[in-house]
């Protein structure tokens, strides 16, 4: 039996290891990535400097399985590191995420350098896996079949101070027929909302003061519990949060967006105008081989009732190219919603076959020059639409929430970057007194791009705000201790726009 002063020692041996995660598709693996950083640090590592390249002492691959070359990517990536392991004794490599949970002893087949391997149901045993295989002296692969723990009762190294996700479920009980995310995560799962508030409640006592409700259909929320109207009632408790500025949410199916949300949506203050509503298709026949349970005039009814509800709100989507037996009438029918919808961004996929999907042994797959074709007609359209809805908040007034890292000109421009209540990325004029990430800054929008704002006269206000004083805090303490500490706040902040591009996104929703 292990004593606690053979822990103490193994934890002081790892005090100097670092470690690395790559993180591959959807919120919910990059939210599973602050968590099994938390457990790295909980035990012991640090994180390497940027740009380390696989030069860690341990890296964690969190994989994505939703699209067709994701084995490829990580093959390739495991290749890389082949070597750099050979000359570092020590070095461990670990694997999990949707593609480990699928694979499973395959990885470890074809490169058998790796160390562990572990599901999305049991992330919180990374560290004692890779113990295990250093201590045997060979790869552990551990795939739990079902939810272990849930994610947000592990620890967590985040590092936004004003922004955070909040998981309220996992899994998914859809059966879209591209998608394998449901065989990999499970059966929906949902929180308690008491667990969910305190956890926000916790958050908002550390300084954040924006956060985004997440689940694979988060809007689904309730049927694990029996409650219809779950979450609607969650969004309005958010409101009651003193502290919490801004609420978010996704990803939301056109299924289960019933008028009780949009309501909770227009009459709760700190709920945004915002609304990520996945398409996918805009054709009947198409979202019945996607087993996608609404059709156009239903998908069509809920953006006219959101809109009516909150006239500025800025909507957003998802969208496959070139799905098996898709033809150009019913192509035409996807750029007919794009047309009527008018979304602030889109996020569109090409088509491509989902190894363990239905779709992928359909009939009547579409060749590549046809679907590039019509993908570059739809990103054409779409870029129109956007930058003409972008045009309209030339001269509106906007509180932005500062952001961190999002204008990647901002130091050669003499600008700084925030987000807009409905997510818009602005960029505006730096002021002359401080403006930290979490302060709110009132701008004039002066011009307008496809996929960004600029607000190029002086800043109206600046507002400073407790997400502000907390990212000065965690700020000078990583400057006395550039190893990085625990502090319970995000990496990430809420979730860019989707842009229109291939994107790593899943867009299973």
């Amino acid at each position: 039996m292990t004593s606690s002063s053979d822990r103490s020692q193994a934890v002081d041996l790892r005090s100097s290891m670092t470690y690395e995660i790559r993180t591959y598709g959807c919120q919910m693996n990059v939210h599973d990535s602050e968590r099994l950083a938390g457990l790295l640090e909980e035990a012991g590592y640090v994180r390497a400097p940027e740009g380390s390249d696989g030069d860690a002492d341990v890296v964690v691959f969190n994989t994505c399985a939703v699209r067709e070359n994701a084995d490829n990517r990580l093959y390739g990536n495991l290749g890389h590191l082949a070597p750099k392991k050979a000359q570092r004794p020590g070095m461990q490599i670990a694997v999990g995420g949707c593609l480990a949970q699928k694979d499973r002893d395959t990885i470890v087949k074809k490169a058998p350098w790796v160390d562990v391997v572990f599901g999305t149901h049991n992330i919180g045993k990374l560290p004692v896996l890779l113990e295990r295989a250093r201590v045997q002296e060979e790869a552990q692969v551990e795939i739990a079949e079902s939810l272990e723990a849930f994610p947000s009762t592990l620890p967590t190294r985040r590092e936004s101070a004003y922004a955070a996700w909040v998981s309220i479920s996992v899994g998914c009980n859809n059966t879209c027929t591209f998608c394998i995310v449901p065989a990999l995560r499970g059966k929906e799962k949902d929180r308690r909302p008491g667990d969910i508030l305190a956890e926000v409640e916790a958050l908002v006592g550390e300084g954040v003061s924006e956060i985004t409700l997440l689940g694979q259909n988060v809007n689904a929320y309730g049927s694990d519990i029996g409650d219809r109207e779950a979450f609607s009632k969650l969004l309005r408790a958010c409101g009651t949060i003193e502290g919490l500025e801004r609420v978010r949410f996704t990803s939301p199916h056109p299924r289960d967006f019933t008028d009780d949300v949009i309501a909770a949506m227009s009459e709760t203050p700190n709920v945004m105008p915002q609304l990520h509503m996945p398409l996918q298709s805009g054709s009947d026949p198409v979202l019945k081989a996607m087993r996608r349970s609404y059709r156009q005039e239903r998908y069509l009814g809920i953006i006219e009732k959101v809109r009516a509800a909150i006239p500025h709100a800025a909507i957003t989507t998802d969208i496959i190219v070139g799905f098996p037996g898709e033809t150009e009438e019913d192509f035409e029918q996807t750029l007919h919603v794009v047309r009527e919808a008018r979304f602030a961004q889109a996020f569109t996929f090409q088509y491509s076959k989902r190894p363990g999907t239905p779709a992928a042994e359909m009939e009547n797959q579409i060749p590549k020059e046809v679907v590039q074709a019509r993908y570059e007609r739809l990103v054409a359209l779409q870029e129109e639409i956007s930058w003409e809805e972008n045009k309209k908040q030339v001269g509106r007034t906007l509180e932005l929430m500062v952001a961190e890292g999002e204008g990647r000109k901002d130091g050669t421009t003499h600008r700084l970057s925030g987000r807009a209540p409905d997510n818009r990325l602005v960029h505006f004029t730096k002021p002359e007194q401080e403006v930290r990430p979490g302060d709110v800054a009132t701008v004039e929008v002066t011009y307008a791009a496809p996929h960004h704002l600029l607000a190029e006269g002086p800043v109206l206000a600046v507002r400073r705000t407790r997400a502000g004083d907390a990212w000065e805090k965690r700020t000078a303490a990583e400057t006395a201790k550039p190893t990085g500490v625990m502090l319970g706040l995000p990496r990430i902040g809420a979730p860019e726009p989707l842009p229109v591009a291939t994107g790593s996104g899943c867009g299973c929703d």
